[in-house]
C-alpha cells in the first residue's frame, strides 16, 4: 500500500495578514514554527520513506522538524510552489480590489482569473499533479510526504483523486499546518482532510 500525505505550510506572517504570497519567499512566523513542531510529533509517527517540500522556505521549513525526527533527507520540488499570483502578490483582497476591481469580483463568484503573471488553475494542476506522481514513484509501496501551500496541496489532492475542476472548487484549502491523507489501495482513497496535531 502506498501512503500519500499532503502537508500545507505552518503560518506565516503573511497569512496573519491576508496577503496573497504566491511564489514570493516568506519564511514562517513564530506560531508556523511551533505548529510545524507540534505537526512532526504526528508526522513522524507515520513513518515516512521519503519527504518531499516546495522550494519555498515556508513549506521546507515546515518539514525541516519532520525530517529532523526521522532521520530523512529533504528533496525539494519547485513544482510544488503555490499558485503563481504575480502582481497580486504581497497584496490583501481589499487592495486588489480597488485596482482590479473586474477580476476581484471573478474571483468572489469562482470565476478563473485571467492576467498577466497569474497563473491559471489548469496550470497550477498540470505541474503539481507532475510533481505528485514523481513522489509517489519514489515511495512506491511506502509512505511519501509532500510539503506544499493552500492550492497546491488542493490541487495535488484532486489530481491523485482524479476530480474534475468543478469537483476540485466545491472544497476548501488546507488551513495552515494541516493536511490531506490518502492511501492506494487498488484505487485512491482519501483518508482525511484538513487534519492536524
Amino acid at each position: 500500500m502506498t501512503r500519500l500525505v499532503v502537508v500545507r505550510h505552518g503560518r506565516t506572517e503573511w497569512n496573519g495578514l491576508r496577503r496573497f504570497q504566491g511564489w514570493t519567499d516568506i519564511d514562517l512566523d513564530a506560531t508556523g514554527v511551533t505548529q510545524a513542531e507540534d505537526a512532526a510529533k504526528v508526522l513522524a509517527g507515520f513513518k515516512p520513506d521519503v519527504l518531499v517540500s516546495s522550494d519555498l522556505s515556508r513549506a521546507y521549513n515546515t518539514a525541516l522538524p519532520v525530517a529532523q525526527a526521522t532521520g530523512l533527507e529533504i528533496s525539494t520540488d519547485a513544482r510544488l510552489r503555490e499558485r503563481g499570483y504575480g502582481p497580486w502578490e504581497g497584496l490583501t483582497m481589499p487592495e486588489i480590489a480597488v485596482r482590479w476591481p473586474e477580476e476581484h469580483d471573478g474571483w468572489k463568484a469562482g470565476r478563473p482569473v485571467v492576467l498577466d503573471g497569474i497563473e491559471t488553475w489548469d496550470e497550477l494542476r498540470a505541474r503539481t499533479g507532475a510533481a505528485v506522481a514523481d513522489a509517489i514513484a519514489k515511495a512506491e509501496g511506502g509512505t511519501v510526504m509532500v510539503f506544499t501551500h493552500g492550492g497546491t496541496a488542493r490541487q495535488a489532492v484532486a489530481s491523485v483523486l482524479s476530480w474534475t475542476a468543478e469537483m476540485t472548487n466545491t472544497v476548501g484549502g488546507l488551513d495552515n499546518c494541516r493536511w490531506a491523507d490518502m492511501s492506494d489501495r487498488r484505487g485512491w482513497r482519501l483518508n482525511g482532510y484538513n487534519v492536524g496535531a
